[in-house]
């Protein structure tokens, strides 16, 4: 498709060229003719011009009163004057001694108009066409930016649009450039077929391309416009895809839309050739460098043999090996794998092999496109600087970051030649888009600590004036809640690949109509990548924490319930000694290996936090707790994906103070579902409140799977589950407490759900039956709200 659209665009060029160039030929045929045989001239003479200046004109040409010309000279002096852009015709010839130079001048444009748009403004139509104010006029201009804006709102989704010119004339050679268009309808993608696929079902295949079928929120999503770059880019996907699970062999055939004016939709068909499912067969590592033994090398191999042939693995221990090897001193070491195909066993055997690759050196890196985007905020993404060694490993690390960013809609990363035979320029070539975003949203939830209906704004940058940075403010609340914020990253902290960044909050809450809660802090964070799939985040958090029971338990305000109001003792005296301030640091490690971050269908996510409260402050704990998710698919053709998650949590207080009532854990969703928030655990029978625990332990396994009956492009998928948890322990030691429930005693429920991926995020309804419980656990079958799957 690339070498297409370059293809056109060439084309194009030569279309105009030739447009403008057709006065000129016949300008030259006739000087050819009229000035054969001048040799000299005694002046020039500019005639025809209006605004350019005649000196201007004489300037373009290389023709001297008193110097010898010949009918080149003539012949270069027309094209000098049609390459200024400022003529619409020129004639030169030779009248006695003066040489004649007849021109026609562009008209002017005053001011280009667009009519009819609603869709794109006039910025984005404006940024699009040649023709802008104070510049000059052609037809071959006019025609070619209809086509542009032809071309702008086919990426919108409207093929049907129909653009008209209409030329004002102002006079004194100056005109206005009206646009008339009609926008047409939406053009809608009716449905993607796939033809050839037997190992995957269309809806598999459908969740790995971004172009989706038209549906009732398409017009949020933006998702079902038909692009022949999203479908080449989707093509890619397919690739990788199949490659990723084993199909080495497999080919994208072909790929196409078709559109049905009568309806103004498009059917798009997918051919594949997906070959047989290969795994990996023998593996080695071999060195051609004598100082490099390849044996040393096969740690670092991700591939085994045995498993599925994964193309990511082989990029992957291609880096590995790479960077080991340059670390060592081997800055051109290339490292090739060879496959060997066993098709009776479908086996693939690879060696590594490293060689010592061409000296090459990058002479400078060359970015265009980025018109918002700082030059820094890019390089910082390549480890390879100018002076540097080439390595094409490194080169597309620093692509598939960029394209990480979220930045741009496309990133290409070239060469070109240097100036030197061993010397290279690297080009970037980008289309920046939009990083900024306002939404207001509204949602229900019918648990954890803000149960109840809610609405949040927020503001959103992704890319704060170019540099980079995230910054968002976010406000919001409902029945029994309150909440603000505003948080602040600065991904490469001191230039280094450290993400640093603060929070700062206030939420307010009402807990059962028995007491409210008001907290503000704020918390700096520094987060470190250690390998591809290990990260760890450090942060240190103030708090202060505010409670005090609601009108509705303490009419006369006086700090005591009425006689209405039960209420722990444990509660009461947490309300009397606040407000509490927090000061803790926490330290995170996570571990990621999940193919797919929106729709995970293999891999690990695993984090494990600890918290030490107590650098000043009332708090003082130490609390630990982790959480592992694997996700493994169960069948192929049917789309169903394994869920098993187990997670742990356990706080111990230390001081003359002990631990804090509001610092025990408490349950929720994704400890156990089927139980309300706060509904399990350590019970206090004199206030008939559930304290909360120091321990929990809880497990989940689940099957998700596609709903046959609706339109992948919705979303939607349906789950069945089952969870088991405990929680137990309590740290109080108030007097006229009755605590029970503190040993453990499991839990468990099973239920099904539906998932669905809206445009205003990952949503989630649960329904759970309690099969095991105590008399006092408080239930909640039905659950709904923001699914967050890690």
């Amino acid at each position: 498709m690339k070498a297409a659209s370059k293809f056109a665009s060439a084309a194009s060029a030569v279309a105009l060229s030739a447009a403008l160039a057709i006065p000129g030929a016949v300008a030259v045929q006739f000087v050819a003719v009229s000035a054969a045989q001048a040799a000299v001239v005694n002046r020039v003479e500019v005639r025809g011009n209006q605004r350019v200046d005649a000196d201007t004109v004489r300037n373009y040409i290389s023709i001297k009163p008193g110097k010898s010309f010949s009918n080149t000279d003539i012949d270069d002096a027309v094209k000098a004057l049609f390459g200024s852009g400022l003529f619409s015709d020129v004639r030169i010839n030779q009248v006695g001694s003066t040489l004649v130079v007849q021109v026609s001048e562009y008209q002017v444009v005053n001011n280009v108009l667009f009519q009819g748009n609603k869709k794109l403004k006039d910025a984005a139509l404006g940024g699009a066409i040649q023709l802008k104010p104070r510049g000059a006029f052609s037809q071959a201009a006019l025609e070619a930016d209809a086509q542009s804006i032809k071309e702008a709102y086919k990426r919108v989704g409207r093929d049907d649009v129909t653009v008209g010119t209409k030329i004002m004339d102002l006079g004194e050679n100056r005109v206005n450039v009206v646009f008339e268009i009609n926008e047409g309808g939406r053009t809608k993608i009716a449905a993607i077929n796939f033809v050839g696929n037997d190992a995957y079902g269309d809806r598999r295949l459908a969740d790995v391309i971004s172009t989706k079928r038209s549906s009732f929120l398409s017009f949020m999503l933006r998702d079902d416009i038909y692009d022949e770059d999203r479908l080449r880019a989707d093509e890619e996907a397919l690739r990788r895809f199949y490659f990723n699970h084993g199909y080495a062999d497999f080919q994208v055939v072909s790929a196409f839309g078709e559109l049905d004016e009568a309806t103004n939709q498009y059917t798009i068909t997918i051919t594949v050739d997906e070959g047989q499912r290969y795994t990996f067969g023998d593996v080695s590592v071999e060195s051609s460098i004598p100082e490099v033994d390849g044996a040393s090398l096969q740690r670092l191999v991700e591939t085994r043999k045995g498993d599925v042939y994964n193309a990511k693995d082989v990029e992957d221990s291609i880096i590995a090996i790479t960077e080991n090897v340059a670390g060592a001193g081997y800055a051109f070491a290339k490292v090739t794998p060879r496959g060997d195909r066993n098709f009776e066993s479908r086996t693939i055997s690879v060696v590594y092999t490293v060689d010592q690759g061409t000296k090459a050196y990058v002479e400078r890196i060359e970015i265009r496109g980025n018109e918002r985007t700082r030059d820094f905020v890019i390089r910082r993404e390549f480890d390879v600087s100018e002076g540097d060694a080439f390595n094409q490993v490194l080169i597309q690390r620093a692509k598939k970051r960029l394209e990480a960013l979220n930045f741009f809609e496309r990133v290409e990363v070239s060469t070109a030649p240097g100036s030197q035979p061993d010397q290279v320029v690297l080009v970037v070539d980008l289309v920046e888009k939009s990083t900024g975003e306002f939404s207001i949203g509204a949602g229900y939830s019918t648990g954890g600590d803000n149960a109840g209906p809610s609405v949040e704004g927020s503001i959103t940058e992704r890319n704060f004036l170019g540099r980079g940075q995230f910054i968002k403010f976010s406000a919001g609340g409902g029945k029994n809640s309150r909440d603000y914020s505003f948080s602040f990253t600065e991904p490469y902290f001191l230039g280094r690949r450290i993400a640093a960044g603060f929070d700062v909050y206030r939420q307010t809450r009402k807990y059962d109509d028995k007491y409210d809660s008001d907290v503000t802090g704020g918390t700096i964070r520094f987060g470190l990548p250690i390998t591809n799939n290990i990260s760890t985040q450090l942060a240190y958090n103030l708090s202060q924490e505010k409670y005090e029971l609601n009108d509705k338990c303490d009419t006369d305000g006086n700090g005591i319930p009425d006689a209405s109001c039960s209420v722990s003792p444990a509660i009461i005296d947490g309300i009397a000694n606040s407000p509490w301030i927090k000061s803790s640091v926490s330290g995170t490690l996570v571990y990621n290996t999940i193919d797919d971050m929106k729709n995970p269908h293999n891999g690990i996510y695993a984090n494990f936090t600890t918290e030490v409260a107590g650098l000043g402050g009332d708090a003082k704990f130490v609390k630990f707790t982790g959480r592992a998710s694997y996700y493994q698919t169960l069948s192929e053709e049917l789309d169903i994906v394994g869920l098993v998650s187990a997670g742990a949590g356990h706080i111990q207080g230390f001081g003359d103070d002990g631990l804090r009532v509001f610092d025990h854990f408490k349950n929720n969703d994704r400890m156990i579902r089927g139980f309300e928030y706060n509904g399990i655990g350590p019970y206090d029978k004199n206030g008939g409140d559930h304290l909360g625990g120091t321990t929990y332990f809880n497990a989940s396994a689940e099957a998700q799977f596609p709903i046959p009956v609706v339109p992948e492009s919705f979303g939607l998928r349906g789950a069945v589950f089952a969870d088991a948890a405990t929680l137990y322990g309590s740290k109080v030691d108030v007097a006229g407490t009755n605590i029970v429930s503190t040993d453990m005693e499991l839990r468990a429920s099973v239920g099904v759900g539906l998932l669905w991926a809206s445009p205003f995020g990952p949503l989630r309804i649960d329904y759970a039956v309690p099969v095991k419980k105590l008399d006092t656990d408080n239930t909640q079958e039905f659950n709904f709200g923001i699914s967050t799957r890690f």
